[in-house]
């Protein structure tokens, strides 16, 4: 047995879930690896049992699905091996708004919003009680640009970055480190489902490179990791002036540019 903890990944079954679960058996840790697809998380889990060592289990689910998001959330509350989560399960948008069906706009919310917050939320009460834990949250640069024009995935991937910022604010004293880790655009197969033509993209960072250097947060337990950001003080900019925001909003009155002329 390892002294290790357990690691749950979402999403497991390709792209940035599958070099994580990688990653984390090259470190010696046991997997449990989550996804839709059960045939290729089977084949995953036998190669990284046999290239390292590691007990691998496999939890087939369909996040979006009510009754396969309850099951994992009890496995999270009771079962004390795993220490990291890793909430990577997401989708992308085709189109824009009015091209979006209520139930295309359900499935992408439920996924990336409502199952990665309701795991959370399960495994941090023990986490606290433990005084350790990890939760990593996938999000998105493109939760920063509007612009970009992805905006219910986009706004998704804000709210992934607040909760996780938030859930630090609440947990860190706690001993439960939260990191939320944004990429750009990355070769997976996100895009391709999507409907995206990756390569008609200018710029796509290799899967193994995005998490490569997310992990590199993690070791240095980085509340934020922008792998693609290469001028590391705009976000302190950021951040700094969103306090500043909040410093200047007084509550009981109006800004004066507000109230009525006499």
């Amino acid at each position: 047995m390892t002294s290790l903890p357990a690691v749950l990944i979402t999403g497991a079954s390709s792209g940035i879930g599958a070099t994580y679960a990688k990653r984390f058996a090259r470190r010696g840790h046991d997997l449990v690896l989550v996804a839709r697809d059960n045939a290729r998380l089977e084949t995953l889990a036998a190669q990284l049992r046999e290239e390292n060592g590691v007990a691998v289990e496999v939890f087939q689910a369909d996040l979006t699905q009510a009754a396969d998001l309850a099951a994992l959330e009890t496995r999270l509350r009771e079962d004390a091996r795993i220490g990291i989560l890793i909430n990577n399960a997401g989708m992308a948008q085709t189109g824009g708004i009015v091209d979006q069906s209520a139930q295309a706009l359900d499935q992408l919310i439920a996924l990336n919003v409502v199952a990665l917050t309701r795991l959370a939320a399960a495994v941090a009460p023990r986490f606290a009680q433990a005084g350790s834990g990890s939760i990593i949250n996938l999000g998105s640069v493109v939760g920063f640009a509007p612009e970009f024009g992805m905006s219910v995935y986009g706004a998704t991937k804000a709210f992934v970055l607040f909760l996780s910022q938030g859930l630090t604010v609440e947990l860190a004293a706690k001993g439960v480190y939260i990191q939320a880790v944004l990429p750009a655009a990355t070769r997976t197969e996100i895009w391709e489902r999507a409907g995206i033509d990756i390569n008609a993209l200018p710029e796509v960072m290799d899967v193994d490179e995005l998490v490569d250097a997310a992990l590199l947060g993690f070791d240095r337990r980085e509340p934020v990791t922008i792998p693609p950001l290469h001028v590391e003080g705009r976000w302190d900019q950021l951040d700094q002036a969103r306090q500043g925001l909040l410093s200047d909003i007084r509550q009981a009155r109006a800004a004066e540019r507000y109230q009525a002329q006499s």
